[in-house]
Parts: C-alpha cells; sequence; structure tokens
C-alpha cells in the first residue's frame, strides 16, 4: 500500500476510490477499520467511516483505529477526506480529526481543499462555491444535519480548530507546485499549521497533488486525489470493469438535498415508489413492513424506489417535532431493515441516495469491503461486494448525479 485514505463517510469514500482508481491506484475500500484483511493487491486502501455526523470524540476515535491500521500496512502517506461541501458545524469534525491525525503523525503542517471542480465545487479566494452560488448562498444552508452558513473555509475551520489557519491563493497555486511548496514553508514557519488552498480546475489540484508529496497528512474533497498517485510514480489507468450482477434491483434514498429530491421527483414521474414518512415511524408505524409488502410483488416487473428524502419545509417541520438527530436515525433504521428484506426477496443491484443512509445499509448488509467499478456520474461508481451473496451497489452522495441518475445506474447494470 502506498497511499491511505479516511474517509469520513460512505458515499465519500467510494467517491475518492474512484478517483485514485481512474488515476492509476489499484484501489479497495473497506466499511470501518478492516479486520483480517490482507492489502497486498492495493496501491490506496480507502477506509470508509460513519464519522462525519458523530460526537467529535468519536469520529477522532474512529479516524485515530483508521490510522493506525494503515500505517501498519504500510500507507507512506495519509489523505482524510471529507464532502466537497466541507459538511461539518463549529463543534467539529473535520478541525477536531484533523487536529488529532497532525497529532498522531507528528506532523507540524497540512493543506485543506474540498474543491471538486467538476462537480462545480471550487474554492477561490478561502471561500467555497457550489456553482455560481457560495456555499452559505446554496442549498446546503438548509443541510439539516451540517447546515453550511459560512463559505469562508478559513473561518469555519478556525472555528473548529486549535491551530491557525492560512490561505494560498489561487495567483500562487497557477505559478506550480514549487510556488506552492514554498508558500506551504512560509505558513508553517509563521505558526499556522493548515493552509487553505484554492482550486477552480482540474489543473489546481494537479499542481497541488504534486506540490504535496512530502507531507504526511492531507485533507481536502475527493478532487485533490487526483494528483497523488503521480508521486508514487503512477500513471493514469482505465474505468475499472466489473462483471454484471444478475437478480432484482430497487433504489433507496434517504437523503434531503435538492440534487435527490430532483432525482426522486423524476422516477416517481414514470415509476413505482413508495415514501416513507419520519412522523409516522415516530408514532410507531411499522413502514418497513409496508414497504417490503408493498414492493415484493413488483420486483420482477423493473425497479422500484423507496424514499424518504422531502424538501426543507417538510425536513424542518419533522425535525421541530422529533429532533434531528432522532429523525435521522428513524429513518437509516427503516431503510436499513427494507434493505436486508429486499436482498431476503432476490434484490442484488441496491442505489442508495445519501451518505449517512449508505452507512446504514452497507452495516445492516454486511458487507466489508468494495472492488470499485465504471463511473456513473462523476464521484459516483458501481462497487461489487467482496463477500456472498455478490450485490452491485451504487452508493451515491446526496448532492451528487445528473436528475436521471438512478435510471442512468440501473442501465448500466442489467
Amino acid at each position: 500500500m502506498r497511499l491511505g485514505c479516511i474517509a469520513d463517510d460512505l458515499t465519500g469514500a467510494t467517491d475518492v476510490a474512484l478517483m485514485l482508481q481512474n488515476a492509476g491506484m489499484r484501489t479497495i475500500q473497506t466499511i470501518g477499520v478492516p479486520a483480517g484483511l490482507a492489502p497486498e493487491d492495493a496501491d490506496a486502501v480507502v477506509v470508509a467511516l460513519k464519522s462525519r455526523t458523530t460526537a467529535a470524540a468519536e469520529a477522532v476515535a474512529q479516524s485515530l483505529a483508521a490510522l493506525q491500521w494503515l500505517r501498519q500496512h504500510g500507507a507512506e502517506q495519509i489523505l482524510f477526506k471529507y464532502c466537497s461541501t466541507f459538511d461539518s458545524t463549529d463543534a467539529g469534525n473535520i478541525g477536531p480529526v484533523a487536529d488529532a491525525l497532525l497529532d498522531a503523525m507528528g506532523a507540524p503542517f497540512t493543506v485543506a481543499c474540498p474543491a471538486f471542480p467538476t462537480n462545480k465545487r471550487t474554492v477561490y479566494l478561502g471561500h467555497l462555491f457550489v456553482g455560481e452560488q457560495l456555499l452559505s448562498d446554496s442549498p446546503m444552508k438548509d443541510h439539516p444535519l451540517t447546515p453550511m452558513r459560512d463559505a469562508n473555509l478559513a473561518r469555519v475551520l478556525g472555528r473548529q480548530t486549535k491551530h491557525k489557519v492560512g490561505l494560498v491563493a489561487l495567483p500562487t497555486v497557477r505559478q506550480g507546485a514549487a510556488a506552492l511548496r514554498e508558500a506551504f514553508a512560509k505558513l508553517k514557519d509563521s505558526g499556522h499549521a493548515y493552509a487553505i488552498v484554492d482550486a477552480v480546475a482540474d489543473e489546481d489540484l494537479l499542481a497541488l497533488g504534486a506540490a504535496c508529496g512530502d507531507l504526511p497528512l492531507l485533507t481536502g474533497g475527493s478532487g485533490i486525489a487526483m494528483g497523488l498517485p503521480a508521486n508514487f510514480g503512477i500513471r493514469k489507468g482505465s474505468d475499472a470493469a466489473i462483471a454484471a450482477v444478475g437478480g432484482y434491483a430497487a433504489v433507496l434514498s434517504g437523503s434531503c438535498s435538492a440534487q435527490s429530491n430532483a432525482q426522486v421527483a423524476h422516477w416517481v414521474k414514470a415509476r413505482p415508489a413508495f415514501r416513507i414518512d419520519p412522523l409516522q415511524l415516530a408514532d410507531g408505524a411499522d413502514l418497513a413492513a409496508a414497504a417490503l409488502a408493498w414492493a415484493g410483488p413488483l420486483l420482477a416487473a423493473g425497479p422500484v424506489l423507496v424514499y424518504a428524502t422531502a424538501e426543507p419545509d417538510a425536513v424542518r417541520k419533522t425535525q421541530a417535532r422529533l429532533g434531528a438527530q432522532r429523525a435521522g436515525e428513524l429513518v437509516e433504521q427503516c431503510l436499513a431493515r427494507i434493505a436486508r428484506g429486499l436482498i431476503e426477496r432476490g434484490v442484488r443491484r441496491l442505489v442508495v441516495a445519501g451518505g449517512e443512509t449508505s452507512g446504514a445499509v452497507v452495516n445492516a448488509l454486511g458487507v466489508r469491503a468494495l472492488r470499485i467499478g465504471p463511473q456513473i456520474d462523476p464521484g459516483v461508481p458501481w462497487t461489487v461486494s467482496t463477500s456472498e451473496p455478490r450485490l452491485a451497489l451504487a452508493l451515491k452522495s446526496g448532492n451528487f448525479g445528473a436528475v436521471d441518475f438512478f435510471d442512468k445506474a440501473l442501465g448500466m447494470q442489467t
């Protein structure tokens, strides 16, 4: 193993694993800290945690356990991967985890760059943009668990870390790797532990990657990974092919992002769908059993969708009654039960929307590692479980994918 990655949620792990594999690295993704896995045939291992929205202390503990395993198995460099929209709160978890990793590795300095230009996430003058909008003006301002209402990454990270946070702006980035390394040295010498690095195009991320070859720890979105394999003498490969997996197909959506809402709305115009209402779950309704009873007779005719996706106003009303954490847990537990029931009924191809939902589903199914397959949309590949029963899983971050993503994904796995 050359590169070890610690991802704070499952879909983010799949995203960075795809980036590394497409850049030429043989990549394995594990679900949680591995037990009994020997990664001899991998250049990179991505450990998928469920730490983005846990208590900061728990996120730190999980991340340090992943770090220990990766270093024991030979990782020469560590990437802490978080979302390209820097999902976090003032209490964490990006800052506390990054601080703990720096301390554990004895490293004085690292970078922070969530940019992913292909998916319209860019950083300019330290501010994160989603398309043409500042992060704080984008739909992320209404995220049910990590509402992002400040686009200035130095301020956001500065409220979470005990260290000084500086900026390396785009003009320096455009001068190339040598200029970046010089800027890093100046920040480190002046007592900064973090550099927010501007990036508005892939060429900026490639320059950043080339400048980071000597840093033990990096932090960022999946985009930062595109420039790392070359530091190990590894060149761009091609998309991995995976054999088609038979069986029935289904879609589960727990994400309430704007893009997931659009994807669900597109599906329900022409395909069967069953809605999960968290208020009904709180009142004791067994919607998992109801959804499975509904889906069972339909699966032979084609894929079905079960969703808890809702518009921001509905999410706010639900959270006002139940609280954000309980509402999320009720939905995750219900969709996890439904996933198990669908597999029992012969489903072998499963599309899952939402990082928290994906984590709950793969844990419920006992999936411990994934082989990375071809890209569906930027940041989202098909994957195949390494254990039996063999499952094809498309695990999608809520904000990723085109409006017709569900149809497109299932069209690739027939």
